[in-house]
């Protein structure tokens, strides 16, 4: 599937404040940790838990959100589906950062065992 400009606009404009919960919920639903989702967040952004509390009180938007995060060298290896929308092939640069956070998250509520998921 083929991402439309405003599918970007939407991603970009969107709060991750918004989205959050929703990434716990998964998780926690499927027998993960909190710990092991802020893990990840950690892995890909670079934000320790302290700043992750800070960017979520303070609503950024996922634009925000990725400007200041400091994507871990391996994030490329990150591919697949998610949403319908094959990674690699996602040519808007914060969309792709955007679904590599969610596949990350897709595949700790699955059960994929951590060193695979932080493609170590």
């Amino acid at each position: 599937m083929k991402a439309t400009p405003e599918h970007h606009r939407r991603i970009a404009e969107m709060t991750f404040s918004s989205v959050y919960p929703h990434y716990v919920t998964k998780v926690e639903k499927k027998g993960r940790t909190l710990a092991e989702l802020h893990q990840v967040i950690q892995w890909l952004t670079g934000f320790d838990e302290k700043r992750l509390q800070e960017l979520i009180a303070q609503k950024c938007t996922f634009q925000e959100f990725f400007n200041q995060a400091t994507l871990h060298p391996n994030a490329e290896m990150i591919k697949g589906v998610i949403c319908g929308y094959r990674i690699e092939e996602i040519d808007v640069e914060l969309t792709r950062q955007a679904r590599y956070l969610d596949k990350l998250v897709d595949e700790l509520a699955r059960g994929r065992a951590m060193e695979k998921i932080l493609r170590k």
